[in-house]
């Protein structure tokens, strides 16, 4: 068995390239961490505005659907009038329908 494999480290022979890896190593790791954050600060910001506009837009629909006036405002419902009639003369007199 490999004596390098069996312990599982990587044994450089130069302390300054290993110490180098480790730097730029913790370097990419906190560059990915900052760019992380700023793409999270980037698209929360855009679901606030993108929130702020359709709040506002929601608002100003319902405010107009207040300001209708009643007869203006669709009811969906044909206005019913009851009451009592009585014919008082005919449209149509017996002689014209025979001619």
């Amino acid at each position: 068995m490999n004596p390098h494999t069996s312990n599982r480290q990587f044994r450089g022979g130069n302390p300054l390239a290993n110490a180098l890896v480790v730097i730029v190593g913790a370097l990419i790791i906190g560059l990915s961490f900052v760019v992380g954050i700023v793409a999270f600060v980037a698209l929360a910001a855009i679901m606030l505005v993108l929130g702020a506009i359709i709040g506002i837009r929601l608002w100003w629909f319902n405010r107009k659907l207040e300001k209708r006036s009643p007869r203006q405002a669709p009811t969906g419902q044909a206005e019913i009038i009851e009451g009592e009639y009585r014919v008082v003369s005919s449209p149509r007199s017996p002689d014209r329908d025979a001619g």
